[in-house]
């Protein structure tokens, strides 16, 4: 999807892992500012910079991690399968993660969009009829898509 200017970094740590993470940044002198309703806190580096430590124990979160340190932008740093992205952001639920799937998914090639149906059949089977309908709202937004509905459910 194409880039939207935030104020923070976000990082996503398995929930076994939060203690040591958040002792780590206090080491690194960051400031904590407060806790997500998300599950993780938020904190400010020396430089005033933020960072949005998100905590998860889903059962696919170890998956999620594993790969994405194969999955790595263009300084270095291990980002998240596409498909993860989209249920990670379907877990949370907010507005904007909604809004952004639809530009994601409006954008995606067909292979992206099979390995996302596909996680969300093994991870959150009862979210595929509301993928189906991201889907295709993003593909509309994207003007993408001009055919019957039923024509992106295969």
């Amino acid at each position: 999807m194409p880039e939207r200017m935030t104020q923070d970094l976000d990082a996503i740590i398995s929930l076994d892992d939060a203690n040591e993470a958040r002792e780590k940044l206090l080491k690194a002198r960051f400031k904590f500012e407060t806790e997500l309703t998300i599950g993780g806190s938020t904190w400010k580096s020396p430089k005033k910079q933020y960072i949005d430590l998100l905590e998860s124990d889903a059962e696919w979160m170890s998956d999620a991690i594993k790969e994405a340190q194969k999955n790595r932008d263009l300084q270095g740093l291990p980002i998240l399968p596409f498909r993860f992205l989209v249920l990670l952001k379907f877990k949370a639920g907010r507005t904007q993660d909604f809004a952004d799937i639809t530009r994601m998914l409006g954008q995606a090639n067909a292979t992206l969009i099979r390995q996302t149906k596909k996680t969300f059949q093994e991870w959150e089977p009862h979210g595929l009829k509301d993928l189906e309908h991201l889907i295709y709202l993003g593909k509309l937004e994207m003007k993408c898509f001009t055919g019957p509905r039923s024509t992106i459910q295969k």
